[in-house]
This record gives C-alpha cells, structure tokens and sequence, in this order.
C-alpha cells in the first residue's frame, strides 16, 4: 500500500519541495537579517517577495524537480547552483535599476548569495535519501522494459542492477533475435516478445519506462518504436550504443544547429593538474634525484638515464625517461640470455619483463623496488608525452600484439607515471590480458578525485616495496 501511495503522490512531493524550497530561501533570509540585527525595512519585504516568486519560477524551468532516479548526486547539484545564479543576476540586475543596493546589508546579501545553494541542496540531499530509502526495501518503484537484448541491452541491466536505490524494475526484453543470446537465460530475465509486439504490451500494462538498446544501425525499429510508443503512457529513452564501445567519455556538442559527438577526452583540467603536481615532486625530490645520479655514475660510469620508447597519445612514440637500472650494454645481451633460457623467454614473451633479471644492477635493484627509477617521467609530463596518473607506458609491438580492439581507446590519452596496474597488483599481475583491462578501466573512468587516490595508494605502495622488480 505505501508503493501505491508513494507512486501515486510523487508528483505531490516534487510540488512540496518545490514549496519547501522557496520557503527555505526567503526563511534563511530572514534569518540572516533578525541574525545580524539589521534594521527590517519595506525593502526587505519586497525582496522576501520577489524572491520566493522568481524562485518559483526559476527553480521550475531549471528543471529542477525532475525525477533523479540513477542520477549523481552532483548533478542536481551543478542544476541548483544554476538556477541560484540566475536568480541572484536578476536580483543584482534589480538593484541596479532601481539604485536601492544601499537600502541593502552587504554581508548579508553575500552570505544569503554563496550559501543558499547548499542549504537547498541539503534539503534535496534528504529527500533523496529518503526516497532511497523506501526504494531499496521495494517501494517507489517504476517497471521498466527494455527493447533489445544485445551487448547493450545487457549492459544497461547489469547497471541497474547496481543502483538498487534508483528503484527501477526491469520486467523482461524484446527482441527479434533473443534466441541467439543466451545470456539471458542466466540473468534471469523473461523474453516478453519481440519488438513488434511492444506497443500491445505498454498498452495493456503499466509501464514507466522503455529503455531502447538497440545498435544505432536498427534506425527503423528505433523509429518505430517512437511512434507507435509515445502515446502509450511511457517515457521512453535511446541508450546510445557508445556504451558497447566503451565510449563513455563521447560528449556531446553542437556544431551550428548540428549535434556533434565529441570522442576525444576531456583531459584539460588533467594537463594543468600534471604541470603543477610534476614541478612540485621536481623541484622537492632534486637532492635525492641528484644522489642517485651519482650513484648510477660512480657504479659502472654509464649513463644516467636510460630512454626507451614508448606509445603516447595517437599512436606516437616519445623516449620515456629513466634512471638507468641495468649494466652498460644491457639491451644487446637480452637476445643471448632468452635463447639460452626457454623459462626467461616465455616470460618474457608473457610480459614483456623479467622478474630476476641478472642484467640488473646493484643500485637499480633498490631504485626498482622503490619505484625511485621512474623519478626522471615527472620531465616527461611537463614535456607533455605523459601524465602522472593513466595507462602502462607500452612499447608498439605490445600495442599490435595485445590491445587489439582497445587500441583505439588506449590513443587517446597519455600514458601515466602510475596508475591502477601499479596500485593494483603492480609487477605481480601474470595475465597480460588484465594490464590491458586495468587500462580499460581507467581510460574510462578517470577522473580527478580517482587519479587522487591513484597516487595517494602509489606514495604508500612504494613505501611498502610490494611487487614492483
């Protein structure tokens, strides 16, 4: 009975927040005035109006109370700081018009301005909570169908299935060409007909939504499916088959009254924080960098640093720098010792290194389990062929011979310093094929708050000196 009821009065609760919101703003306003003891005016009295009605208006158009189910949190967020600001322009703009600014506290005004957003978003915050609350334990929830059952369409279930709180039931698939997946019969989920048979089914049942799944190839079956479906009583959604290709950094853009996809990450922000965190760890580790020079030097007097290519972004290759951590000539006796070794060849052949490498010096056994060789990549970054956080550093043929379809992906961006390969298992991962699923990984998820993490774990990884050789 409480699904019903929260299902039937869900409109109702968007219109009490709505409420609730535009009290809140004028509230705390008041509050801030009585607070600081300023003199109450007709000024205010008209402000603590015109307020609540642009906020009635504003916070609607923005589409504020729209259903967030699946939605971050963050988002509704970045919507109500929107909205706010808007609001606030036009009351600036008021002020301005009228010259009544001085009629006004300035501290309370800038307080009343900064803050508002995140007492509104708090409020928000609650409501979804609660919302969650009753959706994990079966209530409030919206059935939904799903209109392909390919890669994509079993994708999308196991995503909903990992947001529980979204209280989104899916009741089976259409699809002409169910019986060549298989997969289904393991996810549990009904074959309810196939995509013909859709409109008769929304019409005789009540469904929320309509999730389309199908590869963008099928236009006519999509198209079909909005026009017969629209009237229906259902909301219908396109996932877009990016997903399938792991896309999931396309943005969309506009070019003139086109809509563009944009394939290329959005890595700005990424180069600024490289350059900064890069001449930081420079210019403080420079003594430590500067002994280490000398020690590689006084050791056999070969060079420093050794450079050895590497891919970087669009299939380039860059000399990746390091200090040198094998004896002079290491490179040409690499032939000679894997062909008098078949255990040394295939693993090498496997991974592309040795884990008890005899070519390994003194000094470049204690940098390489330190991670103090890969120091001198920080001048890779600020040259702008690497980042500190991304995928492995690889070499072209292991870019031919192993990433195949993830090729693409893996060009498109720089290669980091470390990354999840090195926080994860680091050297100790024998499968080659899960390096290139951990670059996967973070090729498609990166984010500023996840490269954080990256690098706190790596300062305690090398600290703890487990798995690097």
């Amino acid at each position: 009975m409480l699904s019903t009821n929260l299902r039937e009065q869900s409109s109702l609760m968007a219109r009490l927040l709505h409420l609730v919101d535009c009290l809140l703003v004028v509230g705390y306003l008041a509050g801030l005035v009585y607070w600081y003891r300023v003199p109450w005016s007709e000024h205010y009295t008209r402000l603590i109006i015109i307020t609540f009605f642009l906020s009635l208006v504003v916070f609607q158009s923005f589409q504020l109370y729209r259903s967030w189910r699946g939605w971050k949190f963050y988002k509704e967020f970045y919507v109500i700081i929107r909205a706010w600001a808007t609001i606030v322009g036009l009351l600036l703009f008021y002020f301005f018009i009228f010259k009544i600014s001085v009629a006004y506290s300035r501290v309370v005004f800038m307080i009343w301005s900064t803050t508002t957003p995140i007492l509104v978003f708090l409020l928000h915050i609650s409501a979804r909570k609660t919302l969650r609350f009753y959706r994990r334990r079966g209530k409030n929830i919206r059935r939904a169908v799903i209109a392909g059952a390919g890669d994509l369409g079993l994708s999308l279930i196991r995503e909903l299935e990992s947001i529980p709180w979204a209280g989104i039931e899916v009741m089976g698939f259409f699809d002409d060409k169910v019986s060549e997946e298989p997969r289904l019969a393991r996810l549990g989920m009904p074959l309810l007909g196939d995509i013909g048979m859709l409109p008769d089914y929304l019409s005789k049942n009540d469904i929320d939504y309509v999730y389309i799944a199908l590869p963008m190839r099928a236009e006519r079956k999509i198209f079909s499916i909005l026009r017969e479906c629209r009237s229906l009583g259902s909301r219908i959604y396109l996932v877009p088959d990016l997903y399938v290709f792991g896309l999931h950094h396309a943005e969309v853009q506009s070019l003139g009254k086109m809509l563009i996809l944009n394939f290329n990450p959005h890595t700005e922000w990424k180069r600024g924080f490289d350059v900064l965190f890069s001449l930081s760890v420079l210019i403080a580790s420079s003594p430590l960098m500067l002994l280490i020079s000398l020690l590689i030097k006084l050791e056999d007097g070969g060079a420093i640093i050794y450079r050895h290519k590497r891919i970087t972004a669009a299939g380039k290759e860059f000399d990746c720098l390091k200090f040198r951590t094998m004896r002079v000539g290491a490179e040409h006796e690499l032939e000679d010792l894997l062909e008098n070794n078949p255990r040394l060849r295939e693993e090498w052949e496997q991974t592309f290194k040795l884990k008890n490498d005899p070519r390994i010096t003194r000094i470049g056994k204690l940098l390489r389990k330190t991670s103090l060789d890969e120091f001198p990549q920080f001048i890779n970054v600020l040259k702008g062929d690497m980042s500190v956080v991304g995928a492995r550093p690889i070499v072209g043929g292991e870019l031919t011979a192993f990433y195949r379809e993830s090729a693409g992906r893996y060009c498109s961006m720089k290669p980091g310093i470390t990354g999840p390969w090195q926080v994860s298992k680091r050297s100790d991962i024998d499968d080659y094929q899960e390096r290139v699923d951990l670059d996967d990984w973070y090729i498609l998820n990166y984010s500023l708050w996840t490269d954080i993490k990256i690098i706190l774990r790596t300062v305690y990884i090398m600290f703890k000196r487990d798995g690097a050789y």
